[in-house]
């Protein structure tokens, strides 16, 4: 559960669901991700730490730039949030059929 928490904890913050958003379509240097949002470079680098801590990105060196990162998702973590996601909706499913046929019998 505690992967789940940080996984939302992480996902809390606006920005840092948006940069989730971009890297679903390819992996984004640092500072591509900063120009594309009115935020400091520093800013960003700390919603990609939290990110990064949380499980659901990771950080590679760009070959041949020792300096530059690339970040890109990380599947698990979104994994283990849609399987929680799944038993939770199973068990509203499960509450609203029991709910259905209670009140048919009662007709």
């Amino acid at each position: 559960m505690a992967n789940i928490d940080d996984t939302l904890t992480a996902l809390a913050d606006p920005t840092r669901r948006q940069v989730v958003d971009l890297l679903r379509e390819r992996p984004w240097r640092a500072g591509e991700l900063a120009a594309r949002f009115p935020i400091s470079g520093p800013a960003m680098s700390r919603h990609l730490r939290v990110l990064r801590d949380s499980g659901l990105v990771e950080a590679r060196f760009v070959d041949g730039d020792a300096r530059a990162r690339e970040y890109r998702l990380l599947p698990d973590r979104i994994g283990d949030l849609q399987a929680w996601l799944d038993q939770v909706q199973a068990f509203w499913s499960d509450q609203l059929h029991a709910f259905k046929s209670h009140v048919e019998d009662r007709r």
